[in-house]
């Protein structure tokens, strides 16, 4: 009996696809030394960005799909998604244009879900463990406590651990997983593109993983907000209606459990109140937050 490319113990052929918009060119260049020896291809989708990328093309042997416009990150990654399939990919790995992965990234997270799925495991995807280099600390993984979300400690550098969902850079799928729980959802644009993702998944009866040894730097926020010790990350108040916008959106899918409506209610509250209150121009980020719930139930979607 011949294996499928994305069983246990067959062969993976690995698609690396980066979203860009606007990149910066050093640091996109420097991405793409790293990852590029790690795949067996390569695309570059280009969200409307005035950059010549034909360069770096060249340079990695990449596939580059420029939009025009700025469809949103979902768009894009379904892009990337669509091309990996023709290519006869077996996994996809998702990167963001600022995220930086360790040479061995791409094998430990092969590694992680092949032992996984050998283990009877149904894996939506696996995840690597980033660092945001501005702050030093590490973005473990995120899982569901009644109305909380708490992170996964690290109980071995090696460890691989259940989470509610992944950030979409540093993940890596199965081809037949993205067959059967579908895509991103377009409309959603930017934010909670992913959580939707691993939550639908999740609902399926796949589950998302956290690999502690695959390692990646990645910024989270355009900023931060000191507190108690802590760093929060800070968005633009436009990234804010996003993520308001879109968490009523998700609030409002019939197949999400009724924990998690009750939960990013709660966590929606607490955004709102903090980010009024503690950010620089607390004002407009409260606007465009306020402005987001109500296109949110108006089922107004797409680019703001």
């Amino acid at each position: 009996m011949t294996e499928t490319p994305s069983a246990p113990g067959a062969q993976s052929r690995v698609c690396g696809v980066v979203v860009t918009f606007h990149p910066d060119i050093p640091a996109l260049t420097r991405l793409l030394e790293l990852i590029a020896p790690q795949v067996d291809s390569l695309v570059i989708v280009d969200n409307g960005s005035d950059t010549d990328l034909t360069a770096l093309k060249a340079t990695f042997h990449a596939q580059l799909e420029c939009l025009g416009e700025n469809f949103g990150i979902a768009r894009a990654q379904n892009v990337g998604i669509k091309i990996a399939r023709d290519l006869n990919a077996s996994h996809v790995l998702l990167l963001d244009q600022d995220s930086l992965p360790a040479p061995d990234m791409v094998d430990q997270l092969i590694a992680a879900e092949q032992s996984l799925r050998a283990g009877g495991k149904k894996v939506a995807a696996v995840g690597a463990n980033y660092v945001d280099p501005r702050q030093g600390e590490t973005g473990s993984f995120v899982y569901r406590d009644g109305l909380r979300l708490k992170r996964r400690p690290m109980i071995a550098p090696d460890a691989i651990v259940e989470t509610d969902f992944l950030i979409a850079s540093g993940s890596l799928t199965p081809i037949d997983v993205f067959d059967e729980v579908g895509d991103m959802v377009d409309e959603l644009f930017i934010d909670y593109v992913d959580i939707e993702w691993g939550l639908r998944a999740r609902a399926m009866g796949y589950l998302s993983y956290g690999v502690f040894g695959a390692h990646m730097e990645h910024a989270l926020g355009d900023d931060h907000i000191p507190i108690r010790g802590h760093r929060v990350p800070l968005h633009s108040p436009l990234r804010h209606y996003y993520q308001l916008r879109n968490a009523v959106w998700l609030i409002r899918q019939s197949w999400l459990p009724k924990v998690w409506t009750a939960l990013l209610v709660w966590r929606m509250f607490r955004q709102f109140l903090f980010f009024t209150v503690a950010a620089p121009k607390g004002l407009k980020h409260g606007q465009m937050m306020l402005a987001g719930i109500a296109d949110g139930l108006r089922g107004r979607m797409g680019a703001k």
